[in-house]
């Protein structure tokens, strides 16, 4: 049941009747506006939701009416850190952080009958969606039959991960599975999965969701709340717990406006991610209003709430209007459920009509754009909310050049810079240089649930193979949509063959170079890029461009639109004025500059409607469930505990509940820590636990040589996160990684401080582990950025670290050291590693009670070094709830000993 039960139930004078137009009712549902309380008026949309979730679940027991009156009293508990319990309606799972969170559930089940309890407790109390985004490698890319050869590939590595979530399909209730080739999870979700009105058992609610995707936030863009979590936390949501969380400010993002002709929604989606990463919303809501925000389709709102990790906020929330209902219909949801949604959301005071007068809500803090002032720009060289406009990017690039390493620097010398290489290319003369394309893919996440710039680059793609201009054969393209419609719609319009003819032949549906499966550049690229230190690059359209993250030898990686990714294909390079210079010469000899090739709004928009189509989107999903025939062919074991395979490399029982006991082991001490690593500022979650292939000769490798794995089967990663060896083995294996202990230089490497020897981390802490110390790790701001992985939680862990002491932490990264009982710390505002004089080779104590009853959230502790050194960090357990967590030694074994005492 959605609600407790209703004869007890605390709010139980406000459960109405909602009446169907033609008599009769939908259902049932708690009406906000029958609390009569006039604060409710002034709460933002998404604050709303929280508090129709927490009314709902009023049992006060998990939920308690005092949470109801936080929530309420929004505009005063919030800049209190006030601290509430939230269950979202539903959980989605994506396969590279799914796969370990299934692995939990199953090693939690099968720990049960050794406390003496029912297994089956341990099956998800909330609808699970586990979509099998798998993270394709593109080895074929400009191959017209790169799609099905890609997933054969795919299947034959990963048939045992396949095979382990097909079983949880049938073992576990309330959990539905869909195959490989289905599309990235966010996706589906968005076409497919959102319900943004649940009616259940007789009670309407609305949708919320929470997602192993850090990108389940663009499902916000249909008035659902969901945010990205880690497997850890999902875990938690699975099983019915409620979810510890601080009530967020909320960022008031006002838009007025449109965007001029010839700007994408992905111009417009940087230049916010921007603007919100120098605002300040890591750890908020950023709720979208204003008369700007009617201008904008669906999908260009989808954008932009896909990206929300990028510009740091936890959801970008946009209510829900009449374009959000005629995209319901487009994407074949009936006119009966879109009446009652419709019908639902008019009656909780949930619905907007953008040009009408604006109601006075209250926002934590506000913003502003005029939509047309946004101009045609890129991201990068390495982080997302490095804007560059198109217009300045040819002079920016040149000053990355020259300028020191760092986020925007190479520091090449001024002699170098124009050096050009040339080299065979299977029979062909080659050249590059820096800043040379060398790989282009328009790919899943951001942009392909936007018809305008798929369309866009199908259409510019067209004109660019009319005047004879085509990509150099020695650039790796691709096309990686993120839903199954998307090809079809482009098939339709006849604009897959322009871009086949680009290179640009479809590849897969999901992840692939977004999380750095791009495959190998071809040997002779690598070899002219590596022999000769050049700073190749990347464009794609994808959210993230972070070091190491796309490939091992693209150092410079742009996000820009579809069309731009096409663009920079056709010139070959970063280093261009596309005002200035021509993109190419058309085969009659005249340049050809990028206004002539780039389509109109009007050009894009007639294809929009001639080939988007409702059809497209019922045909695909009805089928969805029966397309792989592979996935249909594979056996599963039928057992309700998972036979582990102890010879498996890819699914292996997690070591977290060995020697458990029922009682809580309380707070850990940390005293003589040696630093495993001494980072600075934007350590991502790829630096943490990197996805990418695994190369021959590291940790990882040397363990599945060990188990008899060939070194061609190596596969990546990421693929292999249900395998806690790998994952330790994975723990800071990024190649691009510097560590201040290497003096600045880059790899997955440190310093065991006691002999001065270098070490690959995996190897220096074991080595640390078997004498018998406590390791910590420093670093700067915005530490465990990017994808929403627990493995970068659970990889520190397994190697023995206690401790991460940083500036700040990203949301989600720091729910998850939590999670794995990992203390996150922070300095105080002003101070750092740096400035507090620390090196990283002092040994460290924390001073920590042992005691739980005397450790409260974001207090004070100190910190001394054994040269004498003290200072004072901020504790960032958060909540009670996560001092609950940090007492237990995680979350996973806090929630098997509640269930096992429910038992007795």
């Amino acid at each position: 049941m959605p609600i407790s039960s209703a004869t007890k139930h605390a709010f139980k004078s406000i459960l109405v009747g909602l009446p169907k137009p033609c008599g009769g009712e939908y259902g049932k549902f708690f009406s906000l506006p029958a609390l009569n309380d006039p604060r409710i008026d002034r709460l933002p949309y998404s604050i709303r939701i929280l508090l129709e979730a927490a009314i709902r679940h009023c049992d006060n027991f998990q939920v308690t009416e005092s949470d109801v009156e936080k929530i309420i009293d929004w505009e005063n508990t919030s800049p209190k850190q006030a601290e509430i319990p939230f269950k979202p309606a539903r959980c989605i799972l994506m396969d590279n952080t799914g796969v370990p969170a299934v692995v939990d559930l199953a090693a939690m089940r099968d720990m049960m009958p050794k406390l003496g309890c029912d297994p089956y407790k341990i099956n998800p109390l909330i609808p699970v969606d586990a979509v099998i985004d798998h993270a394709v490698r593109v080895d074929v890319a400009r191959s017209c039959d790169a799609l099905d050869r890609n997933q054969e590939l795919e299947f034959d590595r990963n048939k045992e991960r396949f095979a382990f979530l097909k079983w949880a399909s049938t073992a576990f209730h309330n959990m539905q599975v869909f195959p490989p080739g289905s599309g990235t999870v966010h996706q589906v979700n968005l076409e497919y999965l959102a319900r943004v009105v649940f009616n259940e058992d007789g009670i309407m609610y609305f949708d919320s969701v929470v997602g192993t995707d850090s990108h389940t936030t663009m499902a916000n863009c249909l008035g659902v709340a969901g945010w990205g979590v880690g497997g850890i936390e999902a875990v938690v949501a699975m099983l019915g717990q409620p979810m510890g969380m601080v009530l967020p400010g909320v960022v008031g993002f006002k838009l007025t406006g449109r965007l001029r002709d010839g700007v994408t929604t992905t111009d417009l989606v940087l230049t916010m991610t921007q603007l919100l990463r120098k605002h300040g919303a890591i750890g908020k809501f950023v709720e979208f209003y204003g008369v700007g925000v009617g201008e904008l389709s669906l999908p260009a709102r989808a954008t932009i709430a896909n990206m929300s990790p990028e510009y740091g906020a936890t959801m970008g929330f946009f209510p829900v209007d009449q374009v959000t209902l005629e995209y319901l219909k487009l994407t074949g949801r009936s006119d009966e459920t879109v009446s009652m949604i419709e019908a639902y959301l008019r009656a909780n005071k949930m619905f907007v009509e953008h040009h009408e007068p604006e109601t006075d809500r209250v926002y934590s803090s506000y913003l502003e754009l005029d939509l047309s002032e946004v101009e045609p720009c890129v991201a990068g060289p390495k982080r997302p909310h490095d804007l560059v406009p198109l217009k300045e990017m040819k002079s920016d690039w040149h000053s990355c050049l020259d300028n020191k390493v760092g986020f925007k620097g190479y520091a090449v010398p001024k002699e170098e810079q124009g050096k050009v290489v040339k080299f065979d290319f299977h029979g062909r003369p080659a050249e590059i240089k820096h800043g040379s394309v060398v790989l282009a893919a328009i790919c899943s996440s951001t942009n392909t649930s936007n018809p305008s710039v798929m369309i866009g680059a199908g259409l510019l793609a067209k004109k660019a193979s009319e005047l004879g201009l085509e990509v150099k054969p020695w650039i790796k393209t691709s096309l990686t949509p993120g839903s199954v419609v998307t090809s079809e719609y482009l098939k339709h319009s006849g604009l897959q063959e322009s871009l086949n003819q680009q290179g640009f032949h479809l590849a897969a549906h999901g992840c692939a170079t977004c999380v750095g499966n791009s495959g190998d550049l071809d040997e002779c690229v690598s070899a002219a890029i590596t022999e000769n230190d050049i700073v190749a690059a990347a464009v794609l359209s994808a959210n993230r461009n972070f070091e190491g993250r796309v490939n091992p030898l693209t150092r410079a990686n742009y996000l820009a639109s579809p069309p731009l990714v096409v663009a920079y294909a056709l010139a070959g390079t970063v280093d261009i004025d596309f005002d200035k210079e021509p993109i190419g010469v058309s085969k009659g000899g005249k340049e050809v500059f990028l206004r002539d090739i780039w389509p109109s709004d009007e050009e894009v928009e007639q294809v929009i409607k001639s080939s988007v189509q409702t059809q497209m989107f019922r045909q695909v999903y009805e089928s969805i469930m029966k397309r792989n025939p592979r996935w249909n062919e594979l056996p599963v074991p039928e057992a309700a505990l998972y036979p582990w395979d102890p010879n498996s490399t890819y699914i292996r029982k997690p070591t977290y509940f060995n020697g458990m006991s029922m009682s809580p082991p309380g707070p850990p001490t940390v005293k003589e820590a040696y630093c495993l690593l001494n980072l600075g500022d934007s350590i991502t979650t790829d630096h943490i636990s990197y996805s990418g292939k695994i190369p021959d000769g590291t940790p990882a490798a040397r363990y599945l040589r060990e188990c008899g794995v060939d070194p061609k089967n190596f596969s990546s990663y990421g693929g292999r996160r249900g395998n806690n060896e790998i994952v330790m083995r994975g723990a800071f294996a990024n190649m691009r990684i510097v560590n201040k202990l290497l003096d600045g230089q880059a790899g997955p490497w440190t310093i065991h401080v006691p002999t001065g020897e270098k070490l690959y981390v995996f190897d220096a802490a074991m080595k640390y582990k078997s004498e018998g110390h406590d390791m910590v790790i420093i670093a700067g701001a915005e530490y465990g950025s990017g994808s929403s992985r627990d493995s970068a939680a659970k990889g520190p862990m397994l190697l023995g670290v206690k401790s991460v002491i940083a500036k700040s932490f990203e949301r989600i990264h720091r729910s998850n050291l939590v999670g794995m009982g990992v203390i996150p710390l922070c300095f105080k505002a002003g101070e750092d590693a740096d400035s507090l004089g620390l090196t990283g080779r002092e040994r460290y104590t924390i001073g920590l009670p042992t005691n739980i009853a005397e450790i409260r959230p974001g207090q004070d502790v100190t910190v001394t070094t054994d040269n004498g050194k003290s200072f004072t960090c901020t504790l960032r357990l958060d909540t009670q709830l996560e001092l609950a967590y940090f007492n237990h030694g995680g979350i996973l074994p806090y929630i098997v000993r509640n269930l096992a005492e429910q038992a007795k």
